[in-house]
């Protein structure tokens, strides 16, 4: 059995306080309650602040490129099926400079788990606004406010087909590791948005701002996480009510379901091609 002690934290870079501690604790939680062995976790990230949490972790890790983390994973999964893979990515990163990914990974529905730490602000570029800032944000960067309309990053992976849908607070580690747990069994992409107050760049969004506005709807018998159309109402309400919890789920073939390469298993453990079984292939680019 795997403890929490397991995945050793090693010293981080974050502020005192910052919101992302309470999601490397929730994935601690949540590896070791699942008993997944370090070895068998692969966490990827881009840049940023959400982005470093793989290298806290003694798991596998990989770092890629700023807004590149999903294609990274979704290459490590189809070698790997076995491994758990699961991306740490920020509003920025993944909203932003990974936008034209995320939605191709939707599309695919690879089952791999993306958490957004989404602080609605740039935290490792020292706070300007993000995609998904709120309006009239005043930041060094738009001394006037925000003017752009905020993205819904949970309605756009509802449109896009995405059949697990969930949003959790940094500030509750039991709930986020349960959303995480969820996220993980679920076999196909797992798009899980996480509120991640920023203490030192965004003096609006704060715990106690969250707090004020959080409701789970686990706890809504009214509503039902196969049902799409209210599911979609969900994401799209922001401000005096923010809803937590599966928004949406519904079972399906991922995409490794459908690639014939993976029925006699993992790549990784299938024998190499034989040459002569390549060689008419490499001869048609001579």
């Amino acid at each position: 059995m795997t403890s929490a002690d397991s995945y050793q934290t090693r010293t981080t870079a974050w502020c005192p306080g910052c919101g992302n501690f309470g999601i490397l604790n929730a994935v601690k939680k949540a590896l070791s309650t699942m008993n997944i062995e370090p070895h068998r976790a692969l966490l990827v990230g881009g840049i940023g602040q959400a982005a470093k949490l793989p290298q806290y972790l003694t798991t596998n890790g990989l770092c890629t490129l700023h807004g590149r983390a999903l294609p990274a994973a979704t290459g490590a999964k189809v070698a790997n099926s076995e491994m758990t893979v699961i991306v740490h990515s920020g509003d920025g990163d993944c909203y932003a400079e990974g936008g034209n990914h995320l939605l191709h990974t939707l599309r695919r529905d690879v089952d791999i788990t993306l958490l957004v730490h989404n602080n609605q602000i740039y935290g490792l570029t020292q706070g300007q606004g993000s995609p998904t800032s709120d309006p009239e944000l005043i930041t060094g960067l738009q001394p006037r406010g925000m003017i752009n309309t905020p993205m819904r990053g949970l309605a756009l992976a509802l449109v896009m087909g995405c059949r697990f849908v969930a949003r959790s607070f940094s500030g509750n580690v039991e709930h986020l590791s349960e959303m995480i747990q969820r996220g993980v069994a679920h076999r196909g992409f797992s798009f899980i948005e996480v509120l991640q107050p920023c203490i030192s760049l965004n003096k609006r969004n704060t715990f106690a701002w969250y707090k004020d506005r959080l409701v789970d709807v686990q706890a809504d018998s009214d509503h039902s996480p196969s049902d799409r159309a209210g599911a979609l109402a969900l994401a799209e309400t922001w401000n005096e009510q923010i809803p937590i919890g599966v928004i949406y789920q519904q079972e399906g073939t991922s995409f490794e379901d459908r690639l014939p390469q993976l029925k006699a298993g993992p790549l990784v453990k299938q024998p190499p091609r034989k040459m002569e079984t390549v060689a008419p292939l490499l001869n048609e680019f001579i």
